[in-house]
């Protein structure tokens, strides 16, 4: 540890909506997660039954009980910059809502950390053994993710059957993720004065018919493990010209495809070539480059590990079971193998935003259905 700056209470005492509330009054923008490591790492170290792991500013804490499947329960520590939504207030929103933690992170995720630090203490001998995972610099740069960084460190930290990421999800179960992909289609024109137009060629004419072939593609919608997701395919940016009176010699269009997390990386990318086949087919020197790739993760659901806690969520809750459709860093599991979902409290189209705000019941709601899932003897306890 470097400086503990902040303290949290015997995680054995406190409930998991209080324990929110201090999380997100620990400030944890990208960057400055040292803090609140600390803290975390010093109530975790006060708890016999579990095993403590650092790396950076990422804490990890597990049982080690024998048992024949092991889970991850994870989450981020960071949250997006702090704009005057902080210290957290509780208060009262709209009849749907109910009482709410207002202020920042309360989303974005630390309810779903506070989830996981309260199971963690309280949960001393679970079903399944548990990894419980707090990582940093989720909100920046992918190179920086505390996440990726353990799983090329120390990829045996993040071994388990099953991962559940406590991304906010209003309480639902969001399963795997789509992949997401970006690539650059290029058009070499010549350039010339733009009132002698037949002496040159437009490069940005020649992006008419790829502009029109992802007009008139229909997405697909792909089953995988018992879940819909809907796929897309278009343009997202274009540039191109040198001046108001010149012809454009060259030109470009950003595509992004999400694609099915039963697509592979060059499954995806054959895809979009095949898309763009014939629109390509009379444009000389036109290329196409991928700029930006990141694969889906599978929810793997016929697992047996996750059909019982898919069973116990719903059970408990009435949760969903819903695709994700964004990409999250469950695909980061899946790239190790484990099969992983979404399942956490908050709205998720309130993430980042200044009035962000959780449902204090959303936050009980994840924490009961999670315990009845770890601790199904305990679950009413």
């Amino acid at each position: 540890m470097t400086h503990a700056t902040a303290m949290l209470p015997d995680l054995r005492t406190v409930d998991p909506v209080e324990l929110t509330r201090l999380l997100c009054d620990i400030p944890s923008v990208s960057g400055d997660e040292a803090a609140i490591a600390d803290a975390i790492e010093v109530a975790l170290r006060s708890l016999p039954h579990l095993e403590v792991l650092r790396d950076g500013d990422a804490v990890l804490a597990r049982t080690s009980l024998g048992r024949a499947s092991r889970v991850v329960v994870a989450g981020h520590i960071d949250t997006v910059p702090v704009q005057g939504n902080l210290p957290t207030q509780v208060r009262t929103a709209s009849a749907a809502e109910g009482e709410v933690l207002w202020g920042r992170g309360t989303v974005d995720m630390k309810g779903g950390v506070a989830v996981a630090l309260h199971l963690a203490a309280t949960v001393t001998e679970p079903a399944v053994d548990v990894t419980y995972a707090f990582y940093d610099h989720e909100e920046v740069e992918a190179e920086l993710n505390g996440l990726g960084r353990i799983a090329r460190h120390h990829p045996d930290w993040l071994a388990a059957d099953f991962a559940i990421l406590g991304e906010p999800t209003a309480g639902h179960v969001e399963g795997g993720c789509n992949g997401t992909m970006r690539l650059e289609v290029a058009t070499a024109g010549r350039t010339a004065h733009s009132a002698r137009a037949w002496r040159g060629h437009n490069a940005i004419h020649d992006l008419a018919p790829v502009l029109a072939a992802l007009a008139a593609h229909e997405s697909e919608t792909v089953t995988v493990d018992g879940l819909d997701y809907r796929e897309g395919l278009g343009a997202v940016g274009i540039g191109g010209g040198i001046a108001g009176n010149m012809i454009p010699d060259a030109a470009v269009v950003t595509v992004n495809y999400r694609f099915a997390p039963s697509r592979s990386a060059d499954d995806a990318e054959a895809y979009v070539r095949t898309v763009l086949a014939d629109a390509l087919a009379g444009l000389d020197g036109a290329t196409v480059t991928v700029t930006d790739v990141a694969p889906g993760a599978r929810p793997g659901l016929d697992h047996p590990v996750a059909a019982a806690f898919v069973a116990a969520a719903v059970a408990a809750t009435g949760a969903e079971v819903n695709p994700k459709y964004g990409w999250t860093d469950v695909a980061r599991f899946s790239a190790l193998g484990v099969p992983a979902v979404n399942f956490g409290p908050g709205d998720p189209n309130l993430a980042h935003a200044d009035d962000e705000r959780c449902p204090t019941a959303q936050i009980t709601a994840v924490a009961t259905a999670l315990r009845a899932w770890l601790a199904p003897e305990r679950a009413a306890d």
